[in-house]
Parts: C-alpha cells; structure tokens; sequence
C-alpha cells in the first residue's frame, strides 16, 4: 500500500503543479481589470464620455477573452471512438502471438474496416500499446494526459490541457481576443502613459498601474501576435503543431500537406460554415476528430471499402448535425464536408506516386 499510496500523493502534487500556470494568468488578467477600470477609467480619466467608451469597449472585450479562455481551460479533449479500441478477444490474440508478423497480420484486419490512412514512419499501424487502440488519423498520445487525443495540437502547460479537435477554435479565439485586449490597452492607455513622463497626473498609486499595464500589455502582445499568426498559418495549411514538426506519414510516402483541402475549408475545418459562430467560443467545427478528408496519389489496398482513388470517398456527402460530441464511426465516415473538395496544394504530387509499401509493427508514443 505505500508504494501505491506515494504514487497518489505524487500524481496528486503534479495535478496541483499543472494549474501554477493558469492561476498566474489569471491574477495577471484580475489585476489587469482593477488597474484598468478602476485606476485608469475611473481614477485618472476625467472626461466621461471617455470613461464610458472605454469601459463599454473593454468590458465586451474582457468578456469574450475570458470566455474563451475557459472554454479552452475545461472542454475536455477527445478521445477516439469505441471502433477503434481492440476488442477482449483481439488482446488476448494480439498477446498471445510473439511474433511481429503476426501482430502486424491482427492490426491489418481490424485497420481494414477503419477509415486509418496514416503510418509510422517505418510504414506501420499507428498502434498505442498504453490506450490499446488503433489511433485514428491525426490522434496522438499525450504523456502528460496519459490519454490519446484526437487530433492533438499540443499540450499547453498555460490552459493545462491538450489543444486538440475538441478546443483547438476555442484556443484560437482565446489567441484573438487575448492579443485584441493587450492592443486595446495599449491603445487606450499610450496617452496616459505619456502624460505620466510629463508629469501631468496627480502623484498617486494610478502612476503605477498605469505604467506598468502598459508595459506588461505592449510585452504581451508582441509574444500572442506571434503565436496566433503561426496558428493561423496552421489553420490555413491545415496542419497541427505536431505536424509541422514532423509531417504525416501515409502509405504512399511522408506528405506534409496531405490533409490541406485549400484555403477556405481548411478554415472551415476548424471554424465550422456558419460565420455568426465564427467568433464565439462554442464548438462548431466540422467532422468528428477521427477521420479526416484527405487525397491520397496512390490508392490503398488494405482500405478497400473506403480508399479514393485520387481523393477520400469520406468527402462525398454532406456534413449534417456537426452538434459535439462526435458522432458514431459508421456515419463519421461519411458526413465530414460540404462538397468535394477543390485541392489547391499538391505539392510535389508526382513525387508521391511510386512509393515504397513497407511492412507494418506496432507504435507505441507514450
């Protein structure tokens, strides 16, 4: 019992760690508030139609920034449906053989009747040994969830939760609208700031605050510009940071814009097809996070049911009822975009045919 009990206490402290990130954020947003509405609008400006423009602007601004931050801090991430999970009878099968090759023989089968189009680098069935689960296309594992996530982006220490399919528009928007309320600031406060090296105000506390949320908010929104413009170039390539660093890997060879349908459905992809939801924080994206629209050069002949030969058949159908969570595999394989897609990016297509079809082994990306 004390080995197991040390073991609670650790992971106990860890789960305390991960949310020191987070609460710093957020007494630096809560000091931000009083400083500005408080030292500033109230104490410093004069002029109340001012005051008022100020406070009105700043408020729906907080508001959707904070919104989104929550959304990105509690929407669980998504994990891949019960189809992709090995069933009580193929473990016990997939124990008892110790040979690879028959491993790979038993991934086969059950990959056959998945829409799984991606590998490991070794030309693999992306298996995970610690979820025990064929992993979708785009799905990794997470080391510090412990959990396979859908689409995952990363893991970010400052939401202490993993970007993936299920929030990666909500920490998008959290990007958007945190960079909108450091410039709004920066903006509004420049003219007080100066009147603080000229001495025009009062000698009192505001003269901090209002010198030091400047600064803070100039730092701020030089670092989230950054971040959201790669982001963006992300949404638009659509790729995910894990895909960048290391592009996907399909049987037809490595293809770093294989899943791109263009510029307008990879926003789309993300971002849904209704523009009034475009800049709220609810979910609106398009799929289910376990299959993904994608042209493959060369077509698949483990995915006989479902391979494209030229493009995905997952892209023929409408995508209706996009409500999450997820819907079940036999219609997620069907109902993902509006239209077939127009691919605009086939880069280096005719390098892509003619690849090698090498043999399969088990992945483990604990």
């Amino acid at each position: 019992m004390a080995p197991s009990g040390s073991r609670s206490i650790k992971k106990g402290c860890q789960r305390v760690l991960y949310w020191i990130p987070v609460l710093f954020i957020a007494l630096i947003v809560a000091w931000s508030y009083y400083a500005y509405v408080l030292q500033l609008c109230i104490e410093s400006i004069e002029h109340t139609g001012e005051k008022v423009l100020y406070l009105l602007v700043y408020h729906v601004i907080f508001l959707m920034f904070v919104w989104a931050y929550w959304q990105t801090i509690f929407t669980r991430p998504s994990n891949p449906l019960k189809e992709f999970h090995l069933s009580y009878s193929d473990k016990e099968l997939l124990e008892r053989e110790d040979r690879g090759e028959s491993q790979q023989e038993i991934l086969r089968r059950i990959a056959r009747d998945l829409p799984i189009y991606t590998r490991t680098n070794s030309g693999a069935i992306r298996f995970c040994d610690r979820c025990q689960l064929l992993k979708p296309d785009r799905c990794h594992h997470c080391s510090v969830c412990d959990k396979c996530i859908l689409k995952m982006d990363h893991h970010c220490p400052w939401v202490n939760n993993c970007v993936g399919f299920s929030n990666y528009k909500f920490f998008m928007l959290f990007l958007a609208y945190s960079l909108l309320y450091c410039l709004f600031i920066t903006a509004t406060d420049l003219q007080y700031f100066i009147k603080f090296w000229m001495n025009g105000l009062p000698d009192t506390q505001a003269k901090f605050h209002i010198l030091f949320l400047f600064f803070s908010a100039s730092m701020f929104s030089v670092s989230l510009a950054s971040l959201l413009t790669y982001h963006c170039w992300l949404v638009c390539k659509n790729r995910s940071t894990l895909e960048a660093v290391r592009a996907p890997v399909f049987r037809h060879g490595t293809d770093k814009s294989g899943f791109s349908l263009g510029l307008s459905k990879n926003f789309r992809q993300v971002f849904g097809d209704e523009v009034k939801y475009w800049p709220v924080p609810v979910f609106s994206g398009l799929g289910d996070g376990c299959s993904f629209p994608t042209c493959l050069v060369n077509a698949d002949p483990e995915q006989a049911s479902t391979s494209p030969t030229g493009c995905n058949a997952a892209n023929k159908s409408a995508a209706e009822g996009r409500q999450f969570p997820s819907k079940p595999l036999t219609e997620s394989q069907s109902r993902l975009l509006t239209s077939t897609p127009s691919w605009s990016e086939n880069d280096s297509a005719t390098d892509r045919k003619g690849a090698n079809n090498p043999g399969l082994t088990i992945e483990n990306e604990a």
